[in-house]
């Protein structure tokens, strides 16, 4: 590689330390979040022995981010530390598989949250949202069952380049097949790029969702305004809720998109390697980050997540009497 190959070993001091107490920083906070979102509905679950269907996206929500947490953690690592691994073989391929099912199920299981809040917050006369607000929960169920298969079938269609690539690849032939090989190896990058298109609609539905909540709370405003009551009643503040927890997601969702579009371009860009990593710790902050707003917009969450920094806090303090109550 000449002078990349230069680049990169001057990685080997400063940028990698760096790079891991970022990441590390970024993975501990993300699995305490999605850790306190699984513990708190998972235990409430096991409980009561029923949860809201909100609660049972959110806790998969979470538990999905925790495993994108890991993968993403392995990668950045492999890539910092042995880049000729990672490009090469099967830890490649296991990584590509497990990234995009999880990938592809995280994000339609925000999308499937979003449209949970719009068609139960929300409020229009037209016969179609009616028609859906009356089937939400079976179709919310429904979205949630096919984007288990989405994610299963975006994941089982790289077996098929992967065993191209690993036949070719064991190939030591001709200057023909060596050709032929690094012409594969590029479909299979180009596809794997390419294949971030399939993030477009539930793109397209979150905002769909976040504009038609933006539309009803316009209108409950303007119905409200006589009274004088319209900044404080509780569907304004539904609306306010799901609006910031939609919009959070997808300003979320737009950064990690553009950042996994910085490191794919360095299968096409010699000498990208900084560029890499910087997109690997963008991408981590997406899974990391949107797990507090969840807590912050969910008021059992919220409530358990406060109780617990008042009691910490309590304890810290030398004749504290303990956590107030909310």
């Amino acid at each position: 590689m000449g002078i990349q190959e230069g680049t990169l070993a001057d990685m080997s001091g400063l940028h990698k330390w760096v790079f891991l107490v970022l990441s590390a920083t970024q993975f501990i906070l993300g699995m305490l979040g999605n850790g306190f979102i699984v513990l708190v509905n998972g235990s409430s679950w096991f409980k009561n022995k029923t949860i809201s269907l909100s609660d049972f996206i959110i806790a998969n929500l979470a538990l999905s981010r925790i495993v994108l947490l890991w993968i993403l953690l392995v990668d950045g690592v492999l890539i910092v530390f042995s880049s000729k691994v990672h490009d090469e073989g099967i830890i490649m391929q296991i990584i590509d598989i497990f990234w995009t099912f999880t990938n592809h199920l995280s994000i339609w299981l925000a999308t499937c949250l979003s449209v949970l809040y719009c068609l139960k917050i929300a409020s229009f006369s037209h016969p179609t949202f009616l028609w859906l607000k009356w089937r939400v929960s079976r179709m919310v169920v429904q979205m949630i069952l096919g984007a288990l298969v989405l994610s299963c079938a975006s994941a089982l269609s790289l077996i098929h380049e992967f065993k191209m690539y690993s036949i070719l690849g064991g190939i030591d032939g001709t200057g023909n097949v060596t050709e032929h090989f690094r012409k594969k190896r590029n479909e299979y990058k180009l596809i794997h790029v390419l294949g971030t298109l399939w993030n477009l609609p539930p793109l397209i539905v979150s905002l769909a969702s976040y504009f038609l909540l933006i539309v009803s709370l316009g209108r409950h405003t303007q119905r409200m305004e006589p009274s004088g009551t319209s900044s404080g009643d509780p569907s304004t503040e539904a609306h306010k809720r799901a609006i910031k927890i939609i919009l959070s997601f997808l300003l979320l969702f737009l950064l990690y998109f553009l950042a996994f579009l910085i490191t794919s371009s360095s299968y096409f860009i010699p000498g990208t390697e900084m560029v890499k990593i910087i997109g690997e710790l963008i991408t981590m902050f997406y899974p990391a980050s949107h797990s507090f707003i969840l807590i912050l917009g969910n008021s059992k969450l919220k409530h358990m997540f406060v109780g617990m920094l008042r009691c910490e806090s309590g304890h810290l303090k030398p004749g504290s009497k303990g956590p107030v109550s909310l």
